[in-house]
């Protein structure tokens, strides 16, 4: 429960005006929240935790997409 809290709390962060540094926490972080799920997952196949990985994904892949820039 505490990681699903952890998940929750994650995803209720503002996401404006972050530096470099900042984008790389946020996006390593996520990736950590979305492995410890993945496993929770594994044992329970909780519909819940599915959702909660998938709405940090998408948060992980738009910090992500910002980090690497646009394409020339």
């Amino acid at each position: 429960m505490e990681l699903i809290n952890r998940a929750l709390e994650f995803e209720q962060r503002k996401m404006r005006s972050l530096s470099t540094s900042d984008r790389v926490k946020i996006s390593r972080e996520a990736k950590a929240l979305i492995l410890d799920l993945n496993q929770i997952y594994k044992v329970k196949k909780d519909e819940k935790i599915m959702e909660i990985m998938k709405r940090l994904t998408v948060i992980k892949r738009k910090v992500e997409k910002r980090l690497k820039g646009r394409l020339l």
